[in-house]
């Protein structure tokens, strides 16, 4: 099992607007999340995340695709889906993928704090959009964590956005 961290984020490191915005992330960004979250199948999430996915039309393409979502949460909540599931940590929610090749993690700053204290990533992908913002969420929550990462390659998603690959050192 590959766990694989997916992001967009400003050019200064941060995922949303302190309101929880994500105007900045560009279509040919979100095609590629799209489809990378199509083709594993399956997604984790944290609980703001997913309810503010929920809104948002990648939300419908996922449902119509089967994705298997579970949201990460320190108590139960009413889910959008029944086939969507709550984790309680980063292991309850890898156990509920046993059969699958690829786990894709995507955020919010707090899931992929936890993914990454818990030593659980195996690579990251960063969507660099073009845009700096003064404040927001940062694409992980302060911790107490240090990764060593191996630059993969990098990936033209449009004329003014890259995406960075890395493999997480073990």
């Amino acid at each position: 099992m590959k766990v694989i961290m997916y992001m967009a984020m400003t050019a200064n490191g941060f995922i949303a607007t302190k309101n929880d915005g994500t105007d900045f992330v560009t279509k040919e960004e979100s095609a590629s999340y799209v489809a990378m979250v199509i083709s594993a199948g399956n997604m984790i999430i944290g609980h703001r995340t997913y309810e503010i996915l929920s809104t948002q039309p990648e939300f419908q393409k996922f449902l119509k695709a089967g994705v298997k979502i579970v949201a990460m949460a320190r108590e139960d909540f009413a889910l959008k889906d029944v086939k969507h599931t709550i984790a309680h940590s980063p292991q309850e929610a890898l156990s509920l993928f046993a059969a699958s090749d690829t786990i894709i993690v995507a955020g919010g700053g707090i899931t992929n704090l936890a993914f990454l204290e818990a030593n659980l990533v195996d690579e990251i992908y960063l969507d660099i959009e073009p845009e700096i913002i003064g404040s927001g969420i940062s694409l992980f929550k302060e911790g107490d964590f240090e990764k060593q990462l191996k630059f993969v390659g990098v990936k033209q998603l449009s004329d003014s956005e890259m995406q960075l690959h890395y493999e997480v050192k073990k």
